[in-house]
């Protein structure tokens, strides 16, 4: 069986609760041999824990303020947000683990698409995030919407410390793509939206992204692959995600299973990713 890594769903939304362990076995059943699960807020962030409690070595946490979160109370759920990586350290190193549950941070970034009322907010919360990554070597889950050059001239700031990450959910073109992929330990999530007939990503990423530069992903319950188009997303989904790249790119799924995993062991750490099969 083909064994993938889904780097970014959202397992912990309220779309699952009626059937949530049903989604992580279908996951298994597909070849899903590992699930990164972002937080968006401190709520999220708190469940995603204890997800990652409930599936060892299987689910995996991520915590961070996506920028759709940053109101009034930002600084506030900031502050409780680092004292949950700061807890997870430290419980880390009572045990002589090097490194913690936690295997990012994110979901972080900017999101100017809907509005712009909290846009100095925003700037502010993912500045201070990016400034977590770099103290602690967490790579970066980023979110971006309608905001890439305010994005990457943050994070150009710290270009020379940042320990990489994830361009979450990439649909740009191949322009944005080279600009992204200058910072080179950074790779792009790759989701649904490749599936899609009016999608440019099948022809654009094999012309410019090379394949160890990318990784999969549903971002589910959001933005289901073709042919569930419409549907609920699931992880057990990005299935149709890696037969639909494996044909862009002139390989095999097992092919692009393998360097998408590789992938992942080399932007969050082989701790993260360390069954053999994945």
């Amino acid at each position: 069986m083909i064994n993938v890594i889904d780097t970014h769903t959202h397992l912990d939304a309220v779309e699952f609760n009626e059937d949530r362990a049903a989604v992580f076995e279908r996951a298994r059943a597909a070849g899903v041999c590992k699930v990164f699960l972002p937080a968006i807020d401190l709520k999220t962030a708190r469940f995603i824990m204890a997800l990652s409690q409930a599936y060892p070595g299987y689910a995996y946490p991520m915590v961070g303020l996506h920028p759709e979160e940053v109101r009034e109370d930002w600084f506030e759920q900031l502050t409780e947000l680092a004292n949950i990586i700061r807890a997870d350290r430290a419980e880390a190193k009572e045990k002589g683990d090097a490194r913690g549950r936690i295997i990012a941070i994110g979901e972080v970034g900017l999101d100017y698409y809907w509005s712009r009322e909290f846009a100095q907010e925003q700037l502010e919360a993912f500045k201070m995030q990016v400034q977590w990554s770099v103290s602690t070597g967490l790579p970066l889950m980023i979110h971006c919407r309608k905001a890439q050059s305010e994005m990457v001239r943050v994070l150009r700031k710290y270009k020379s410390n940042l320990p990489g990450g994830v361009f979450h959910c990439f649909t740009g073109n191949q322009k944005e793509a080279e600009e992204l992929l200058s910072f080179d330990k950074f790779v792009l999530g790759i989701g649904g939206v490749s599936t899609f007939k009016t999608s440019h990503l099948r022809e654009d990423l094999p012309a410019v992204v090379p394949m160890d530069r990318i990784v999969l992903e549903t971002d589910s319950p959001y933005m289901a692959p073709v042919p569930h188009r419409g549907q609920r997303n699931e992880s057990a989904y990005v299935m149709d995600v890696l037969s639909t790249l494996a044909k862009s790119y002139g390989v095999t799924p097992d092919e692009l299973a393998h360097q998408t995993n590789e992938n992942v062991k080399r932007v969050f750490g082989i701790e993260a990713v360390s069954d053999v099969q994945c």
